[in-house]
């Protein structure tokens, strides 16, 4: 697990200093549970945090593989969501302890899903490499579906994990022994989230009204203007 000076340059470029101070501890924290969870032979644990790590090294994953650039807000909003999820949710058993949190999580992934699915297709469409037009209601439409789909394909990776090896990642409640509340409530919150950011996003494009994501998208196009119209 080699840390080379142009890998960690790319990491740390040109970006605020809260991203930077979050990035650096959460990279110190999780290098060390590494090490002692490879010691204590705990492999489920070992690739949650590894999985961690790799969020940690987005930016280097997409400069060096696609020549992209991610907003430190679109990083740090990745970090923190999948320290919460995996580390302190599975790891330090946050989803048992706090009712909430997996509810929380499911919502807040269905935003972030649907930011994705936004952004992904607004590229598209507004980039120099392909030339397609799209409408507002098709982003939005998109936007959601891509967000539902994603949630949907996490609740089959769990239920596959509960079946498969026996873990408890679909959380059973006490009075639904099968998981399927708690599967439905995910699969609920996680669509509100999603609705919530494909109507924010239509509102945008159709009205010129606030984005609560607008300053990530332009800024995503001031670091890469080579993928877009002039």
């Amino acid at each position: 697990m080699k840390l080379s000076k142009s890998y960690l340059r790319i990491l740390f470029k040109d970006e605020n200093r809260a991203h930077k101070i979050v990035v650096w501890f959460l990279l110190v924290i999780m290098m060390i549970e590494w090490i002692f969870l490879l010691f204590d032979g705990e492999w489920l644990s070992l690739f949650l945090v590894t999985l961690i790590i790799s969020v940690l090294f987005a930016p280097v994953i997409f400069k060096k593989r696609i020549d992209v650039e991610l907003p430190a807000e679109l990083h740090l909003l990745g970090v923190i969501f999948a320290f919460a999820a995996l580390y302190l949710g599975e790891i330090q058993q946050f989803y048992e302890r706090i009712w909430w949190w997996d509810i929380a999580l499911h919502t807040t992934a269905g935003l972030m899903m649907g930011i994705l699915g936004f952004l992904l297709v607004y590229i598209l469409n507004e980039t120099s490499r392909v030339d397609v037009r799209m409408k507002p209601g098709f982003i939005a439409f998109f936007a959601f579906t891509f967000a539902v789909t994603i949630g949907t394909f996490w609740e089959i990776f769990e239920y596959s994990m509960d079946q498969l090896f026996g873990l408890n990642m679909q959380k059973p409640m006490w009075d639904d022994p099968s998981g399927l509340t708690d599967t439905m409530w995910d699969m609920i919150v996680n669509a509100i989230g999603a609705f919530v950011v494909s109507i924010s996003g239509y509102w945008y494009l159709k009205k010129g009204k606030g984005f609560f994501i607008k300053s990530m998208i332009q800024k995503f196009i001031k670091k890469n203007p080579s993928l877009f119209k002039e």
